[in-house]
């Protein structure tokens, strides 16, 4: 996948393109909904299938205070743009003048003048320009007076609840992962490299790899099953992930900490990953953090999350596997 760094950094014009609008934070299933649209829409066409998105995110121009943490670093959002199938991705910097446009400037300047766009797909809530005053039907009037394609992808829903960012956010915090996973369309995951932490957990017999994550978003404190990739150094994740157990906490039993840290032990390699990348999946929310009365009771109860973790592993990758 071709990637802009905004419109000014286009190096060739792009042919015949089929354009999805929006921030795809996540990338879940409404936004694979709306990517295999303009994916279906270039391929008819002949042409681009692009993504224009927004790099940072609205919010934290518009409104710092009210910004979301983001599901997905810019290098996983696209990763996962990659995956569904886009060939060109404009990341667009917002800044105040470019909210400041007009909705039909935005349209005529951007997507005509610009991108030459021959359909445009967005969600069923998209909105644009000068306070968001945009709407929907506005395109499809713009699009049918220019001979433009235009595609307003209704909501996905699951199990009758809309699929948005706003609702994997909020389950990912609750440290309800399997939720998560069912808008998601796959694992929440994040991405970190492994830090020298203060080797405790080798002297108790489970050693971990501690990480420093990429990613603002994080899930609730506690133990999870979670499936670990070790990555190259171009990003690419091997075949096979390694079943571990996490916890992401603060270490109470140890005095406690200011931040939480994230700590992921491995159950089936021993290797040294320092400086290592990761990739850690979250599988199940085991249970939430606990403080213990000494070392014997949480190397016992550790040894409990092992287990419980190969079980929830193995019953996850049983449930996913083609019948």
């Amino acid at each position: 996948m071709e990637i802009f760094d905004g419109h000014r950094a286009l190096f060739r014009p792009l042919i015949a393109p089929a354009v999805a609008l929006g921030n795809f934070d996540g990338v879940h299933l409404g936004h694979r909904r709306l990517l295999a649209a303009a994916v279906a829409a270039a391929r008819d066409l002949g042409g681009d299938a692009v993504v224009y998105t927004f790099d940072p995110h609205p919010a934290r121009v518009l409104a710092p205070h009210k910004a979301p943490a983001l599901l997905t670093s810019r290098e996983r959002k696209l990763e996962l743009l990659a995956e569904a199938g886009i060939t060109a991705c404009v990341l667009e910097p917002f800044t105040e003048e470019l909210a400041a446009m007009s909705p039909q400037d935005f349209l005529q300047r951007i997507l005509v003048e610009i991108l030459d766009v021959r359909h445009v797909v967005v969600g069923y809530d998209f909105t644009y320009g000068k306070g968001r005053s945009g709407s929907t039907d506005d395109l499809r009037a713009f699009g049918a007076d220019r001979g433009i394609g235009v595609d307003v992808i209704d909501a996905v829903t699951v199990a009758g609840e809309v699929v948005s960012s706003t609702v994997v956010r909020r389950r990912v915090q609750d440290g309800d992962v399997a939720g998560a996973r069912r808008l998601l369309g796959r694992d929440f995951d994040l991405d970190g490299t492994v830090v020298h932490g203060d080797g405790r957990g080798a002297t108790i017999g489970f050693p971990t790899a501690n990480l420093a994550p990429t990613t603002d978003l994080l899930p609730a404190l506690g133990v999870y099953a979670v499936r670990v990739h070790l990555l190259d150094e171009a990003g690419d994740t091997p075949a096979q992930p390694v079943p571990g157990v996490a916890n992401l906490g603060v270490k109470p039993t140890f005095g406690g900490a200011r931040e939480p840290t994230l700590e992921v032990h491995l159950l089936d390699i021993k290797s040294d990953l320092y400086d290592r990348r990761l990739r850690v999946e979250f599988v199940e929310r085991l249970r939430g953090e606990q403080r213990f009365d000494g070392v014997e009771a949480l190397v016992a109860q550790i040894g409990r999350d092992v287990e419980r973790a190969r079980a929830a592993l193995t019953q996850a990758t049983e449930a996913r596997a083609p019948s």
